[in-house]
């Protein structure tokens, strides 16, 4: 998917199969976790307005559908695991109060060992997902050319190009908020991969056929 597309039935469709890409990555954990995190959370931290507020268990849920829809870097889950409980409440109420300052509500949460700027994107995108997009490799890819700067700043670029994004598709009836455009991304990137994968795989069983019958 091309960032700069303005096709709203490109967008829509990408985003409709996002499921789907989920499931071809065939990790049984990962669409539990994923119903949680666009789901169940949301629902949870609505329930607790006026002071929503994370708990560590959610917490380390968000961080193990973080990981299993991305890289898989076990000891980020080590560092959220061993978190004090009060901690993790206080920094995300404070952080869900300073919605929609994204500067000051990334850095809030960020004070939690294991949690950077692509945790927190994660963690305030389940409360505000037409403000704060989750901070995916693909996203960031396709948004800025780059998926290494793992920096508030180029958070906050991000954000603001999903965010204008998402005004641009919302017309005609259609509603995009940010976080819609960052799981197109991500689910047509991950079409992509998973067709350059179907045609290495073939082209690996032409070859072997290809041996099978010179050596008969």
């Amino acid at each position: 998917m091309d960032f700069e597309c303005g096709d709203v039935g490109a967008w829509t469709e990408a985003l409709s199969a996002y499921d789907t890409r989920l499931q071809s990555l065939q990790k049984p954990d990962l669409l539990p976790l994923d119903a949680f995190y666009r789901t169940e959370l949301p629902l949870l931290l609505r329930r607790r307005e006026p002071h929503p507020f994370l708990s560590r268990t959610e917490l380390r849920r968000l961080v193990q559908w973080k990981l299993s829809r991305g890289k898989w870097r076990p000891r980020l889950l080590d560092f959220v695991s061993s978190l004090d409980e009060n901690l993790v409440e206080s920094a995300s109420t404070k952080a869900f109060a300073a919605l929609p300052d994204l500067s000051k509500a990334v850095s809030e949460l960020t004070v939690l060992k294991g949690v950077g700027p692509a945790t927190a994107s994660a963690v305030l995108a389940a409360y505000a997902p037409d403000v704060a997009p989750f901070m995916s490799d693909e996203a960031m890819m396709a948004a800025l050319g780059n998926s290494k700067e793992y920096t508030l700043k180029q958070y906050l670029a991000f954000a603001e190009k999903l965010q204008s994004k998402a005004k641009e598709l919302s017309i005609d009836g259609d509603c995009f908020t940010s976080s819609d455009v960052e799981r197109a991304l991500w689910s047509s990137a991950a079409g992509s991969v998973s067709v350059t994968s179907s045609n290495d795989d073939l082209k690996t069983g032409t070859k072997r056929s290809i041996k099978r019958k010179r050596k008969s």
